[in-house]
């Protein structure tokens, strides 16, 4: 199962990855060829996507067919991904700033042209792709119950508000040419709507370059995205119960702090075979599981059944001799 969900995953997440870096070829043809600077900014801010997404996914191998090979990767990403976030932040912001320096010299200036109408529905076109890829990674990841559907939802919804205020920027633009309304003032909005887009890119660089530095925010996920790690280990022979699952967020990878009752007649090295088959099985069934915590306790039963099951093997008298 492991060998089909590995595949699988990479070909989703880097299925997005593409998809950004292809708007960001399209868009900023097109915004070159228009004179759109908004439409521009707008490929700036799909390759930063593309860029944010890259570092969490080019370190990431699938495949983890033993636990030294599992130990090998987790390493390589540890090494490979700040010094990726840093350099791609840094390209991202220095896009940024030249877009909005590039805004202000027009706004300052006052020199503008109507971008040309196919610059328009090359903002539409995109927005429609964009949501398309996004429904389905979206989809995917929210049917394995691993959370990054909601990371996906996050960065999905700035991405639009950029390509929204592209749009309208565009579109308020291209009215106001000779060949529409011919009113010189709307002809602004095409560079003000690039700074806006600016700042949001300057914010994705930021959020790249701090993460990096001062670490990843620590999601801890909802017990209703946890349902598929308890499944999986109430069907390890041995584990009577699951009494506590905890799964915390750090990018792409899952960490899991997981506590199981066994049987109390078990000895000891009987349990930690249960905890390790228990662990390997998260692994291997969820290939982005990192981390697994497992702790082991004796089963419980609680009033009236404790007292019952105390009196079978109690051999010692219970009254004083």
């Amino acid at each position: 199962m492991n060998d089909e969900q590995s595949p699988r995953t990479e070909t989703v997440a880097w299925g997005g990855i593409v998809s950004d870096i292809a708007l960001a070829v399209i868009k900023g043809g097109f915004g070159y060829f228009s004179g759109s600077k908004a439409l521009l900014g707008d490929a700036i801010y799909s390759g930063a996507d593309a860029a944010s997404k890259l570092v969490e996914t080019f370190p990431w191998r699938p495949g983890r067919n033993s636990a030294k090979r599992r130990v090998r990767t987790l390493e390589r990403r540890d090494n490979k991904e700040p010094v990726m976030a840093v350099l791609m932040s840094v390209l991202i912001l220095m896009f940024g700033l030249q877009i909005a320096f590039s805004a202000i010299r027009d706004l300052t200036r006052g020199h503008f042209s109507a971008p040309g109408e196919f610059a328009i529905v090359v903002v539409l076109l995109s927005i429609v792709l964009k949501e398309a890829v996004f429904q389905y990674q979206y989809r995917y990841f929210r049917k394995k119950g691993d959370g990054s559907h909601a990371a996906y939802a996050e960065s999905h919804r700035f991405s639009l508000y950029s390509s929204f205020t592209v749009s309208l920027g565009i579109a308020g633009a291209v009215a106001g040419g000779e060949n529409y309304l011919d009113f010189h003032p709307l002809l602004y909005l095409d560079p003000i709507a690039a700074l806006l887009t600016s700042c949001l890119i300057v914010r994705k660089g930021y959020q790249l370059i701090a993460s990096s530095i001062y670490g990843k925010k620590h999601h801890e996920l909802p017990a209703s995205d946890t349902a598929n790690f308890v499944e999986t280990v109430q069907r390890v022979h041995g584990v009577i119960r699951v009494e506590y699952l905890k799964a915390t967020e750090e990018g792409s990878y899952v960490n899991l702090e997981v506590k199981i009752s066994v049987n109390p007649r078990i000895t000891v090295i009987e349990a930690q075979d249960i905890s390790e088959c228990a662990r390997k099985l998260l692994q291997h069934r969820f290939v982005h599981v990192g981390e697994v915590h497992m702790d082991v306790v004796p089963y419980d039963p609680g009033y009236p059944y404790k007292s019952n099951h105390e009196l079978v093997d109690n051999e010692l008298p219970s009254l004083l001799q």
